[in-house]
């Protein structure tokens, strides 16, 4: 039986029972088509694609066409998944005429539900324009990569009270610009705790604790694949990295030996035919 696919007002009935909405970042058809499989809420096409899929420092050199080829496949492999597209860097914050064209691609091009952007006060004018267009929009505060420069690098935002004060107040301008979720980055949970109690929208933690309505994990962490560093907040449920090593090490042992390939990988010809073959060759 196909996966029944969960609609924004799932995830707010999901908000009022208490009940934690679960996704994951994907990027390719395959990882799409096991998120499916896992039964989760939701996939984010996350522009840590860049660093996950091909090898950047970080998410700003990700560009629009890249994130839509992946958001297709992602898709194609996850039909009755809420995916979000991610809005890459510069792809919203030269003008709200930008921002609205390029959310309309994720739709028109990928056939994303929804997307997410970065930022909270200094983008709220882009929320607004994005879903007065008819797009559902994701918020995402707190530590935002793609300007971690501003911010000091990748580190954890709303430790004093002042900067707490500030993710708040992001919180409140993603929400009244009519963005339908959020989530916020690398906060710690007493704050993360009183955004989703004071906000109606679903709140969604990616390292900013268990005291809001979701939890989100990039797929490269949980499954051990990306090997540069390890977030504080991420919990491996396996090591593929390991595994796939392993394996590759494993193929190139039995090739130097002539072990591979066996009889049993092996086409032959049909019966009489080499006999055939060989009498051509002779000629």
């Amino acid at each position: 039986m196909a996966k029944t696919k969960l609609m924004l007002h799932d995830f707010y009935r999901m908000k009022q029972a208490g009940e934690k909405i679960c996704w994951l970042t994907s990027y390719d058809y395959p990882t799409a088509q096991f998120a499916e499989a896992a039964g989760m809420d939701m996939i984010l096409v996350g522009d840590s694609l860049g660093m996950c899929v091909y090898g950047y420092a970080g998410t700003v050199p990700v560009t629009m066409d890249q994130c839509i080829v992946h958001c297709e496949a992602v898709r194609r492999g996850a039909p009755n998944t809420f995916v979000i597209g991610d809005m890459p860097f510069l792809s919203y914050q030269v003008s709200v005429e930008d921002a609205v064209r390029n959310a309309g691609r994720f739709l028109k091009e990928a056939g994303m539900d929804a997307i997410k952007l970065e930022g909270g006060v200094r983008v709220a004018r882009q929320i607004e324009a994005i879903t007065n267009a008819g797009i559902v929009v994701i918020g995402h505060i707190g530590l935002t990569p793609q300007s971690s420069g501003q911010l000091g690098g990748h580190k954890a935002q709303g430790r004093t009270a002042d900067s707490a004060q500030l993710v708040v107040e992001d919180a409140l301008a993603v929400e009244q610009a009519g963005a339908k979720m959020l989530l916020v980055e690398a906060v710690p949970p007493e704050v993360t705790a009183y955004i989703a109690q004071t906000l109606s929208i679903p709140v969604l933690s990616i390292g900013a604790g268990p005291r809001c309505d979701g939890q989100l994990l990039i797929v490269s962490d949980l499954i051990g694949q990306f090997q540069a560093f390890t977030p504080k907040f991420v919990k491996k449920y396996c090591n593929v990295a390991q595994v796939i090593t392993n394996a590759m090490k494993a193929y190139c042992d039995d090739v130097r030996a002539d072990k591979f390939p066996g009889e049993e990988h092996c086409y032959r010809m049909l019966e009489g035919e080499h006999d055939k073959f060989a009498a051509r060759m002779k000629k």
